[in-house]
């Protein structure tokens, strides 16, 4: 058995472990910077040795030196297995239903996995202003399956009525009329557990907690009456060596870790 981890795990090395450990088997990924490339990369290391990572910038099959602080980063394109235009990114690559995963973020999320990266509040008077869709509804509609990371789980972004749909799931898409091509965001790890979902028809459900996490603190901290799997499991902790290599090797140089 691998030796557990010691106890002075952050979050974002929690995260990205328990994300990375969710990649295994899968080979092309659509990944943003920050906790994606992290997972990434270390499921580069550990689980999916033949897993290829393609940005938004066009970059396809990167091998940097070290982490790109940017989608744009010079150090991605070194080395790549290819640079495309946008056309050929969305219309061939995204749209050719080529991308296995994608990961995205969110401000907000709803039991059917549809997301909101726009604005908290009131749209004409919002709270907060965030950056909105980029790629995300391209990504959502077109990847086998999407994973989202979350760090932090309470109500407010585990929501029962988002704010605003910036990217709508597979269930909205089709009471829309649209068809998409994936099954939607069939993953959410947050710093409580995992939540997952089969694909369209199913909501969110909670199927794993992390060690001293109880199913009644996940249920206070949803903002619906979450599902719960039959048995919900416990997350391995980070092991000793998954530490080392996401210290290490993966980001020395805590550009993401924090």
């Amino acid at each position: 058995m691998p030796s557990t981890a010691p106890l002075d795990v952050t979050s974002s090395e929690l995260l990205s472990v328990v994300a990375s450990r969710e990649l295994a088997g899968r080979r092309t990924v659509f990944a943003g910077i920050g906790l994606p490339t992290l997972a990434t990369e270390l499921a580069h290391l550990t689980v999916a040795p033949d897993i290829e990572v393609v940005y938004e910038s066009g970059v396809c099959g990167a091998h940097p030196s070290h982490l790109p602080e940017t989608i744009a980063d010079a150090v991605l394109i070194s080395g790549a297995e290819a640079v495309l235009s946008m056309p050929a990114l969305f219309g061939c690559v995204l749209q050719g239903g080529h991308i296995d995963v994608g990961f995205l973020g969110a401000a907000q999320i709803d039991r059917w996995g549809n997301l909101n990266t726009s604005v908290i509040g009131d749209w004409e008077r919002p709270e907060v202003r965030l950056p909105g869709s980029g790629g995300g509804v391209e990504v959502m509609a077109n990847s086998r399956e999407v994973f989202v990371v979350m760090r932090r789980h309470h109500p407010r972004s585990f929501t029962g009525v988002l704010d605003f749909c910036t990217t709508p799931g597979p269930d909205r898409a089709l009471a829309e009329g649209i068809r998409p091509l994936g099954a939607g965001v069939t993953r959410v790890i947050t710093e409580l557990g995992i939540l997952a979902r089969e694909g369209t028809g199913h909501e969110l459900r909670l199927v794993a907690v992390h060690s001293g996490v109880t199913v009644d603190q996940v249920r206070v901290a949803t903002g619906w009456g979450l599902v719960v799997a039959d048995s919900v499991e416990t997350v391995e902790p980070p092991t000793a060596e998954e530490l080392r290599l996401l210290r290490e090797d993966v980001d020395p140089g805590r550009v993401y870790l924090r």
